[in-house]
């Protein structure tokens, strides 16, 4: 299990590649990459981000949900073909930077006109998660409280449907749903690929990791329980803090509560 950071955290701050040499900088072993905009589901640059990075393993990408995502799931086969020729542009980028896993939100819950079918969501995303495949690529879908997987439960109906399915827990999402993080963790099991990692203050503000109340040593001991090994990623809003290297700071502080968990 090892600390790491999502570019995500530097998003408006500073751009992806050079995001990747400050982690660089800083020794950061893995991270994940937050794919922002259309010009960034290109394997041009995603060559140039896997020059910056050096030896920073690039874990997972993620991209901007509302781009291409819920058109994935679209009726209209227009709308289809042309959200997954972005999702294959994004699965080159993952080859590229050596990622195997997709951080992914799917159907974004935005539109008061939105009817929930999961049997059809499962089927969908069973046909999503095979191109990712055919690119060596897992698909990973996180907890997210307006998107489609906002509760408990979504996840066994997908993975009913897509047995490869592989799952993201993210803390700060988990708290806006207002279910416990462990009942998430729970359903993803073993099928659990990373997890993204945030703080809370005592008055319910999010923050960094180590500045807030969250029980860090409860939450690696559950995980070590569920079998998990993989990486804890840093991922807040980058309003979250001041200085950058209060980021730095926090990926050190959690690195160390890790080491001393085992």
């Amino acid at each position: 299990m090892r600390a790491g950071i999502s570019t995500a955290s530097l998003f408006v701050r500073r751009n992806n590649e050079d995001a990747l040499s400050l982690f660089k900088e800083w020794g950061v072993p893995v991270c994940e990459v937050f794919l922002t905009s259309f010009c960034e589901y290109d394997p041009a640059f995603a060559r140039l981000c896997a020059e910056r990075k050096g030896e920073v393993q690039v874990h997972s990408v993620h991209v901007l949900n509302t781009q291409f995502e819920p058109q994935l799931y679209a009726r209209h086969p227009r709308v289809t073909g042309d959200a997954f020729s972005w999702l294959r542009r994004t699965m080159e980028c993952s080859n590229v930077l050596g990622a195997n896993y997709y951080t992914f939100h799917g159907v974004a819950r935005i539109k008061r006109t939105y009817r929930e079918d999961l049997p059809r969501s499962g089927e969908q995303t069973r046909a999503i998660a095979e191109v990712c495949e055919s690119y060596g690529v897992s698909l990973c879908y996180e907890n997210v409280e307006w998107a489609l997987y906002d509760r408990p439960g979504v996840f066994s109906v997908l993975k009913e449907h897509c047995p490869s399915l592989r799952g993201v827990l993210d803390l700060k999402q988990a708290r806006i749903t207002g279910y416990d993080y462990f009942d998430y963790l729970k359903e993803m099991g073993q099928a659990l690929s990373h997890v993204h990692v945030s703080d809370v203050s005592a008055e319910g503000k999010m923050c960094l990791p180590g500045k807030g109340v969250t029980d860090f040593p409860l939450l690696i001991k559950r995980l070590k329980e569920a079998g998990f090994d993989g990486p804890l990623i840093i991922e807040n809003y980058s309003g979250d803090f001041g200085e950058e290297d209060e980021l730095k700071a926090s990926f050190e502080w959690l690195s160390e509560v890790i080491e001393h968990s085992h």
